[in-house]
């Protein structure tokens, strides 16, 4: 028995409002959250998408196009024209794996480690828009990464 066996419906007058809807409340605040973003990012001169690739190559450099994507859940096939226009703004370079040529790895370039410096003061800026205490954060943070995973995974 899984846990949609146990789920009982909503009243049917109220399941169909849009303002009951998780997916609407996920989706409008994702819009939000993105507008900050994009707002908060503009002075690096970077999307959003490209903040998402650099954090995980701060994190840990020269990861291979499907590491990347495995763990910002983008297919190849978004990732690699987003990696191409980071490559020739000079953020990271893509070389080829020497053991195996069709990994492709990407790497920061020093322009690309050089704006960790500038983008370190995004997420304290970003908390303060939220208006969130730091625990709040971390456990709506939680509760969202486990309801990504219990839908991934059913």
């Amino acid at each position: 028995m899984n846990s949609t066996d146990t789920c009982q419906p909503a009243s049917t007058s109220a399941s169909l409002r849009l303002d009951d809807q998780l997916c609407f409340a996920l989706y409008s605040a994702s819009l939000a959250m993105n507008k900050a973003y994009r707002e908060a990012l503009k002075p690096l001169g970077i999307t959003y998408p490209q903040y998402l690739v650099l954090l995980v190559l701060w994190e840990n450099d020269q990861r291979s196009v499907s590491e990347i994507g495995e763990q910002l859940f983008l297919d190849s096939a978004t990732l690699t024209p987003l990696l191409k226009r980071m490559e020739q703004a000079g953020w990271v370079s893509r070389d080829r794996s020497p053991s195996d040529e069709r990994v492709v790895i990407v790497s920061l370039t020093e322009a690309g480690r050089a704006m960790h410096t500038d983008a370190s003061r995004i997420p304290a800026g970003l908390l303060c828009r939220t208006r969130l205490s730091v625990d709040n954060l971390v456990g709506l943070r939680s509760e969202l990464n486990r309801l990504r995973d219990q839908l991934m995974h059913e």
